[in-house]
């Protein structure tokens, strides 16, 4: 005779087996650095427009000081999307051999046509006036390897100017660029729309543009490993249909007031601060069905190769997976038809 406890711990399991049981969530890790470059901690704080969250799907966004610690975290397993530069992307599958890597969604590219494209600044009353005048005077990036740094550097070896040989290259925080220029500690910065204040513009203006020498930049996409996307597509689906929703929502001009408000209350700056531009034009771009733009991605990845940063080409295409976020536009689309 089947004991009581045993009978139970039976029926337990039948039940898990069972057509209609119902799985637990799958926990979605998603990475993010700043914001509001990534929407990643904010992307849901309109919860009906999250459907299927808590559902199919939970989400635990985990913060990251940059690109390479979300390598490692992806190949340790301890992080499922991350947010990847072309530059950073290109890396991890050529130095990490993170060979089942794909690009799955878009997050914000730069030089779209209409739209912001990051600044390469100096000041009105200093030495530079052409970009031949940066010989033997001081650069600052923001990492050495990123994307506005090889776009920096691309443009520079247009005029043959060469790093150590004709000029000096340091690296600094974001935060601290502007100041850097006024101390004459560096005669040019890159300049990004978050740090561009009024004193900025009145005392200085940009030699070059990103735009000028990449042309579109597809500055982050959302990354993920093949197995992990394989193992749980039905949920990775609902999250892209939520993610696709909530993007929608956040770009909508009707919004803009709201969206403002919920980016000022997570960064404790003052809304009047993005009011004139943020998810506006003048904004970098992000594509309201989540597709990167891949013929961008794969010239980006090729002026990095031939700046020396890689010495394998890599061919994007064979490294994006986009049925994810198609998916989840056919069920938008559908969405749209019924209303």
């Amino acid at each position: 005779m089947v004991s009581p406890r045993i009978a139970a711990a039976l029926v337990a399991a039948l039940l898990t087996l069972a057509p209609g049981a119902r799985a637990e969530p799958l926990k979605i890790r998603v990475a993010w650095i700043t914001v509001p470059t990534s929407l990643a901690p904010i992307l849901f704080a309109k919860p009906q427009l999250a459907r299927h969250l808590g559902s199919s799907y939970t989400v635990e966004p985990q913060h990251f000081a940059g690109s390479s610690q979300m390598t490692t975290a992806l190949a340790s397993g301890d992080l499922d999307i991350a947010e990847m530069s072309y530059s950073s992307f290109a890396f991890a599958v050529v130095n990490a051999h993170m060979s089942d890597l794909r690009v799955i969604a878009d997050e914000i590219q730069d030089g779209d046509p209409g739209y912001y494209t990051t600044k390469y600044t100096v000041l009105n009353d200093g030495p530079v006036k052409t970009i031949e005048d940066l010989k033997g005077k001081v650069l600052a990036t923001n990492v050495i390897g990123t994307g506005t740094d090889i776009g920096m550097r691309a443009m520079l070896r247009k005029h043959g100017l060469e790093d150590k040989r004709d000029y000096t290259m340091i690296e600094a925080n974001y935060a601290n660029m502007n100041a850097l220029l006024f101390d004459h500690k560096a005669d040019l910065i890159t300049s990004i729309m978050f740090f561009e204040t009024d004193d900025l513009r009145q005392k200085a203006h940009p030699l070059f543009v990103l735009r000028d020498v990449m042309g579109v930049t597809q500055i982050l996409s959302l990354a993920a490993r093949a197995p992990w996307i394989e193992a749980h597509r039905a949920a990775l689906v609902d999250y892209m249909d939520d993610y696709l929703r909530s993007l929608r929502w956040y770009l909508d001009p009707a919004n803009h007031a709201e969206a403002v408000a919920i980016v000022s209350s997570f960064t404790k700056v003052p809304a009047a601060h993005f009011e004139p531009w943020l998810l506006t034009k003048a904004d970098q771009y992000r594509d309201p069905t989540g597709r990167p733009d891949l013929v961008a991605m794969q010239h980006n990845i090729d002026v990095q190769k031939d700046m020396g940063f890689i010495d394998t080409r890599i061919e994007i295409a064979k490294y994006a997976d986009l049925s994810l976020v198609d998916a989840a536009n056919k069920l938008l689309d559908a969405e749209a038809r019924g209303k």
